[in-house]
């Protein structure tokens, strides 16, 4: 229940208010202005109320000395004057809201239940930052190995470079949380991170997304949008799998990063922003270059510095720390009391390859925690992926392709698929072709797969 401090002269206003908030709030209403101070300095209170009548040639003193004491309180002021310009001082000396007498108890309640809702918003705005301060603490995030430590020493540096940054790595190694990471610990950190995945958005919608649009500007377009770049002014944009991106969006971007301008969809102005762009992808944008798949140019730009990070099975020192921190945290959220993992658990889940990185690692340990019923988790409840390969029955490659296929390919492509749990796009990320171009191939070379749909026995 809020602390509401009034200060009211008129006696009819002064009961108005007792009978009108004490229902929902602790209503202390003072008469004088000693009175007021004294409550001001033995109490803490949420929401000042302050009538400015009768003391109207110090108001605007009085107003700044209650703000003060109040802290980040909102002090509502009621006033009988109604003039533009004396609205405008009371604000800029601090009031959060102005209220004309004369005025109802609803009224005042609805001005006072706005600054209960801004208060809680302020506090849960604190939370989150505080949340966020320790989530993307470097100092907390596992880096146990060598080439970890490495990656966390250039990242601290890369933070305060205000330059585009190309991270890469495996589909799961969690290159957007390091993107998060950067962004909060630079110079940006008190703007807006956006992020945009560019793989999980048509393109169709994702210019739209990034640029915004007028009203009018397509079929679906009633009114006008704001993009993400406009968005995101003074902070970062974070592009994930920037390797999907189309060749048209790729033009529009590479104005962007040359001269952090652009325009919107069916509108001819220029929107300036100040941005810092970073982008990401699990495929190998070189090759992509030079296969004619990736802009030169756009590639050049967005690589001023890059990160690589490493997959999970390149760093077996963090496999043990991850665990148990997935551990705890999701231990929280499902709750459910483990504190312990298994020695043979732990054995699983160190000499496993981890195809699918880190995310992987996450999803097992949740299946794990939700299938255990002790305080330790045991290695009955790791379950790791092993695909193998399931043709159809009686479904062979024709043998005219079977002799042009070469076999290194093949094996190559198995691998792939392998290590991606047979998850057609992360592979292609993997060899740094396009999936279309690795759909093509499998095709070719008749490779099948139990769990794809198409393969099944109708």
């Amino acid at each position: 229940m809020p602390n509401v401090l009034g200060y009211e002269r008129n006696s009819v206003y002064l009961t108005l208010l007792k009978d009108a908030l004490s229902l929902e709030h602790r209503v202390c209403i003072c008469s004088s202005m000693a009175e007021l101070m004294q409550k001001l300095g033995k109490n803490v209170f949420d929401i000042g109320i302050l009538d400015v009548d009768a003391h109207e040639d110090k108001a605007l003193t009085i107003l700044k000395i209650l703000v003060g004491h109040l802290g980040s309180a909102p002090v509502i002021v009621t006033s009988q004057r109604q003039d533009v310009q004396w609205i405008v001082e009371v604000v800029r000396a601090g009031a959060y809201d102005f209220i004309t007498k004369p005025y109802t108890p609803e009224e005042i309640r609805l001005a006072v239940n706005r600054s209960v809702e801004k208060i809680s918003m302020k506090n849960e705005i604190d939370y989150l930052r505080r949340q966020q301060n320790v989530l993307y603490n470097m100092d907390l995030i596992v880096a146990k190995s060598p080439v970890m430590r490495t990656v966390m020493e250039w990242a601290r540096k890369y933070a305060f470079i205000d330059s585009n940054l190309l991270i890469t790595g495996e589909t799961g190694t969690g290159k957007s949380f390091l993107a998060g990471a950067i962004h909060f610990n630079s110079p940006r950190k008190k703007k807006p991170f956006i992020k945009i995945n560019c793989a999980n958005i048509p393109e169709t919608l994702l210019e739209s997304e990034l640029f915004g649009h007028e009203k009018g500007a397509f079929t679906d377009a009633s009114q006008a949008r704001v993009g993400r770049m406009e968005q995101a002014g003074g902070g970062t944009v974070f592009l994930d799998e920037i390797g999907e991106m189309s060749a048209a969006l790729q033009a529009k971007l590479l104005q962007v990063v040359d001269e952090k301008s652009f325009q919107r969809l069916g509108d001819n102005r220029t929107i300036h922003s100040d941005i810092r762009i970073i982008v990401s992808t699990n495929r190998n944008l070189a090759q992509m270059v030079e296969a004619g798949e990736f802009r030169s140019d756009l590639y050049y730009r967005l690589n001023v510095i890059n990160l690589h990070l490493p997959s999970l099975r390149e760093r077996k020192e963090c496999i043990e720390p991850l665990s148990r921190m997935f551990l705890a945290r999701l231990g929280r959220q499902l709750h459910r009391k483990i504190d312990d993992i298994s020695l043979q658990a732990l054995n699983m889940l160190t000499s496993y390859s981890w195809p699918g990185n880190i995310r992987e690692l996450a999803n097992v340990i949740e299946r794990a925690i939700l299938l255990e019923n002790t305080r330790v988790l045991k290695k009955e409840n790791i379950h790791l992926a092993c695909p193998t390969v399931r043709p159809k029955p009686n479904v062979k490659p024709p043998v005219s392709r079977v002799q042009n296929l070469h076999a290194s390919e093949r094996k190559a492509i198995i691998r792939a698929l392998e290590d991606n749990l047979w998850v057609q796009r992360a592979a292609a990320g993997q060899l740094g072709i396009s999936p279309r171009s690795l759909n093509y191939r499998i095709k070719k070379l008749g490779i099948t797969h139990w769990r794809w749909h198409r393969n099944r026995s109708n």
